[in-house]
């Protein structure tokens, strides 16, 4: 049994073997329409998502599974009623569990005191499977992971650590462009050997601007602070011509005005749909790859 639940989980083979399933599962979804009849997943939320709960509640229902989701609407996991004991109970009942909480504490515990796959819908420190429709997105786009330059600009956050980690398996080149104090986590930074600069010189010459919002969901930092921080690195038009990037991207929700102009958003070089649509083929794939039995 294996779960996900950071992106340092699988080796490049299994990556890459899980990004060809996904392609395959979105060029032909009736080939997999009962791949996990007779299969049910529990889906536990801290945090209330548009397109997390969507991809991840369809994705399984399309492939023949029973979904049921628990909100956590009086207060986050293990308060009412400890993580333990969440793990161990759905484990009689269900054959895997995604949870998106506020901690990755939790979702380990999970996997930890439990006995069926967990799969991360995202926690404070990653978000696999987002990371996995960007690349899945990047490989559409360019026709390859080696060599195609990434650019995150922004805050260090759980997005950008998957970024980091899928860009380091797969042979992505990435630069992070970020206001000093707001770097991604010293230990990603190792692992990956990604140059990490306040200055927005080294976008030139990128061929993908990746941003996400400048407040995360359950972020107490002063949006008025924020904004005059990062309010240099936004992504407009001036800035995607100078760079020659090729690719804008963002996880969603953006925020028009702030990281992200709509006119670059909204324009011809977004591939932000492409990015959301992906979720779905590529979570698909996730359940086929923990679920589906030889």
């Amino acid at each position: 049994m294996k779960h996900l639940l950071t992106d340092f989980d699988w080796t490049e083979s299994d990556l890459k073997a899980l990004l060809q399933q996904a392609a395959t599962v979105k060029a032909k979804p009736a080939d997999y329409a009962q791949a996990l009849a007779g299969k049910s997943v529990a889906m536990i939320f801290e945090k209330p998502s548009l397109r997390t709960r969507v991809t991840f509640e369809l994705g399984a229902q399309q492939l023949g599974a029973l979904v049921v989701y628990l909100d956590q609407s009086h207060g986050a996991l293990g308060k009412r009623e400890p993580v333990r004991d969440f793990a161990e109970n759905l484990s009689c009942w269900v054959d895997c569990i995604v949870a998106r909480t506020f901690t990755q504490a939790t979702i380990d515990e999970l996997a930890d005191k439990g006995s069926v796959p967990v799969i991360n819908a995202l926690s404070d420190r990653y978000h696999p499977c987002q990371g996995l429709a960007d690349m899945l997105s990047l490989y559409e786009v360019f026709g390859r992971f080696e060599g195609v330059k990434l650019a995150y600009v922004g805050d260090g956050n759980n997005v950008t650590h998957s970024l980091m980690i899928l860009s380091k398996l797969l042979g992505v080149e990435m630069v992070i462009v970020t206001p000093k104090g707001c770097e991604p986590a010293a230990d990603i930074l190792e692992a990956t050997g990604f140059p990490v600069t306040d200055d927005l010189a080294a976008l030139e010459g990128v061929d993908a601007i990746y941003t996400d919002t400048w407040i995360s969901m359950g972020d107490d930092k002063d949006p008025e602070t924020v904004l005059k921080t990062f309010l240099p690195y936004q992504i407009n038009a001036e800035l995607m011509k100078k760079t020659g990037a090729k690719a804008f991207m963002h996880c969603l929700p953006a925020y028009r005005g702030k990281e992200v102009t709509a006119e670059v958003l909204e324009g011809p070089q977004s591939i932000v749909l492409r990015q959301a649509e992906n979720r779905l083929h590529v979570q698909k794939a996730v359940y086929l790859k923990l679920l589906k039995e030889d």
